[in-house]
Order: structure tokens, then sequence, then C-alpha cells
């Protein structure tokens, strides 16, 4: 099982690219609450008959777990879910292959984030590879150009979208690991999608976006259940499953599969590919990360 685990991890990275690249812009004329309202919900619903022989583990659960899980929601699925959505509706102004790749700095601010909670040391070579796969990202993202901060430029727009995506998903990581204390990875993920559709719902009733409901075509219904059938919860089990079996070093290079099938999938629809200098930062920015991801952070001494 172990050899064929990391395929699992490869084929769920590869599942999410179709969902970003293909499916996920073709609702581009819908507002971003709405269509992350009904993924949210669908997927929810889709995971609860199968939960609820599972829901005795939330007897257990105290006011504190309750609400590390309502802000894992709020980050992980609500403000990240929303910002990347709103990345990807750039389809026909941006290379969206950018998009899914600045989505691979999400080890670089979830170990920062680690460290400002957890209170571990971050050695200095870790600031060297982030630095690195920073710059790497800049150079994918802008080439040798300075990025135009008019209100206009879409690629800049599209990347500070995905920036505030990869931040917000770091986030939930890190709390992920104080909400999975108590119940298992399986009942984690669901009350993830759970908390999410009721903030979602609050959202689009509040902002009053639910109205536009009624503009969903029926090939856009047919986007929603693949993605809630397809490359919603199903791919995030497969990705736990084969990570429960793999190690996160093993992980990090099997996740490359998310931004190298955005990259063909760009190039094979729209006939987007990156040039030289692009092609250079994008490899920069792999290289970066994969040092980063194999840093040992320094635990901190318990007192006493």
């Amino acid at each position: 099982m172990k050899r064929i685990a990391p395929f699992y991890v490869i084929f769920a990275a590869s599942l999410w690219a179709v969902d970003g690249i293909v499916l996920r812009p073709s609702l581009y004329n819908l507002p971003v609450t709405l269509v992350v309202f009904i993924a949210t919900t669908l997927i929810a619903l889709l995971l609860t008959p199968f939960m609820a022989k599972n829901f005795h583990q939330l007897k257990i659960l105290e006011w504190k777990d309750w609400l590390v899980f309502f802000a894992v929601a709020l980050l992980g699925e609500a403000i990240g879910t929303m910002a990347i959505t709103k990345a990807f509706f750039y389809v026909n102004h941006v290379n969206l292959s950018i998009v899914v790749l600045i989505q691979k700095l999400q080890p670089l601010f979830a170990i920062s984030l680690a460290a400002v909670f957890l209170k571990e040391k971050l050695p200095t070579q870790f600031f060297y590879w982030g630095g690195l796969a920073i710059a790497g990202a800049y150079f994918m993202t802008f080439g040798i150009n300075l990025p135009n901060l008019n209100a206009g430029d879409e690629t800049t727009q599209a990347a500070l979208f995905s920036l505030l995506a990869a931040i917000s998903f770091s986030s939930s990581t890190v709390l992920s690991k104080r909400a999975l204390k108590n119940v298992t990875f399986e009942m984690g993920t669901y009350l993830r999608f759970a908390f999410s559709a009721v903030i979602m719902s609050v959202i689009v009733i509040s902002f009053r976006t639910i109205n536009s409901i009624s503009d969903i075509s029926t090939d856009q219904i047919i986007i929603f259940l693949l993605i809630a059938f397809i490359t919603g919860g199903p791919a995030i089990f497969l990705y736990y499953f084969g990570l429960k079996k793999i190690s996160a070093s093993v992980a990090s290079i099997c996740e490359l599969a998310f931004p190298l099938t955005a990259i063909i999938l760009e190039y094979v629809l729209r006939h987007h590919i990156l040039d030289a200098i692009q092609w250079i930062g994008a490899f920069v920015l792999f290289f970066g990360i994969l040092r980063v991801t194999n840093i040992r952070v320094i635990k901190p001494k318990p007192a006493g």
C-alpha cells in the first residue's frame, strides 16, 4: 500500500488542477460568494450520510474545539476559497497556471505561522530558501517587469487574490493540527465543510447574492455537481488517505502534480504558456519550497 500511496496524492492534486483550470472558471459570471456557498454546501450534504455513523465523536468536543473548527472553516474554506475562486475568474485575462503556482507558497506561510503561534524557532536557512521561493514567485508572475499597481491590472489582482488564498489556507493548516486533536481526519474534513456551509449561507443572505441563484444555467449545475462529487470532498479524502502513509517531503513532491497539471491544461485549453523568465521563476519557486519543507524547526523547550 505504501508503494501506491503517493499516487493517491498525485491524483488528488491533479483533480484540484482540473477544478481550478477547467471547472471553476466556467462559473465566472456568478457572484463569488454564491459559487463558494453552493460548492461547500453540496460537499457537506454529500458527506453527511457517510459521516452520520461517526457523529458520536462530537460528544467529546469542548467549546474550544468548536471554535477552532469554526476558524478553520472561516479561513480555509470561506476566505481562502473565495479568494482563489476570484483569482480563477480572471480566466479571460490571466494565465491561470500562475494563480495555481503561487499556491505553492503555502508551506512558507504555514511554517511561519506555526513559528508565531507555537513558538517554534526558525533556523536561518528557512529565511534563505523562503526568500528564494518568494523571488521565484515574483519572476514567475511578473517576469522582469515591475508589477502594475493600477486597480485595472488583472495580473496583479489575480496574484494578490491567490496570495491571500495561500495565506488563508496556510492559517487553516496550522489550526487544523489543533482541530484534529479529538476527531478523525474524516470527521475533521466534514466539520470543515459543514461550518463553511453555515458561514457562507450567512454571507450570501447578508449580501443578497443568494438572489443570483436563478442565473445559474443547466451547464453550471453540472459543473457544481462535478466539483462536489469529484474535485471537492472525494479529492480531499484521496489526498489524506495517501498522506497518512507517506512523509511530508514525499507529499510535497507529489503535490507538484497540481501546478504541473495546471500548466498543461492552460496550454491545451487556452494556449497559454509561461515565457522563459517565468519558467525560471517557477523552477526557483519549486526548489525553494522543496528546501523549506525539509527544514526542521526547533521545538520550544517545555517550561521548568
